[in-house]
């Protein structure tokens, strides 16, 4: 008779637990940004031609990823489809674009090593790091994450696990669409026209 009391309590606060982590969860950004939270706004980083802050490229859409330059696979492929994209737009409109990479691994990533990697993938893309206290901050105001991870017997010493998004910012400065690392390049193309 114990044993069914107990086993009875454990399946009510189990119960209790679930509906409390479904009730509490993060919600997905794209949920976030239609709900009209504040996600976004502006923000200073240092590139390899000086400071560059998002206010700078008002009247542009500016393509946004965060992640870092030793990524092996979600920052390369999401530059290359980024590319693709832009290269599908016409001349005059590419002029309307930019791509800003910040890197959350300023400690690799120095601004002339960024420049080199983004210019590999488009002429339009901007290199950009800052220190950890602002790239935490940036990080926090557009709902994305992203943590070191300590990587044993690797000549690398530490991966850095991210978000994939892509965050699309509107001529007026304010982040307008949030894009799953899974857009293909016409898909963003007609989203980057959308806003142009």
């Amino acid at each position: 008779m114990k044993t069914l009391r107990n086993l009875l309590l454990l399946t009510v606060v189990m119960l209790a637990g679930v509906v409390i982590a479904f009730y509490f969860r993060p919600q997905p950004i794209e949920d976030r940004v239609a709900l009209g939270e504040q996600l976004g706004g502006n923000f200073t980083l240092q590139s390899a031609k000086g400071e560059i802050k998002l206010e700078d490229f008002k009247g542009k859409v500016v393509l946004f990823f965060i992640g870092y330059a030793s990524c092996p696979d979600i920052c390369p492929t999401a530059l290359s489809v980024a590319a693709q994209g832009l290269n599908n737009l016409s001349e005059d409109e590419q002029k309307q674009v930019v791509g800003i990479f910040m890197s959350v691994d300023p400690d690799r990533d120095s601004t002339e090593k960024l420049a080199k990697y983004t210019h590999y993938f488009h002429d339009n893309f901007y290199g950009a790091t800052a220190d950890r206290a602002t790239i935490d901050h940036v990080v926090k105001q557009y709902g994305a994450f992203y943590r070191m991870v300590d990587l044993e017997n690797s000549v690398m010493g530490y991966a850095v696990d991210h978000s994939s998004k892509l965050y699309l910012i509107g001529p007026d400065g304010k982040l307008a669409k949030v894009l799953a690392h899974a857009t293909n390049p016409n898909e963003l193309t007609s989203e980057i026209r959308n806003l142009l």
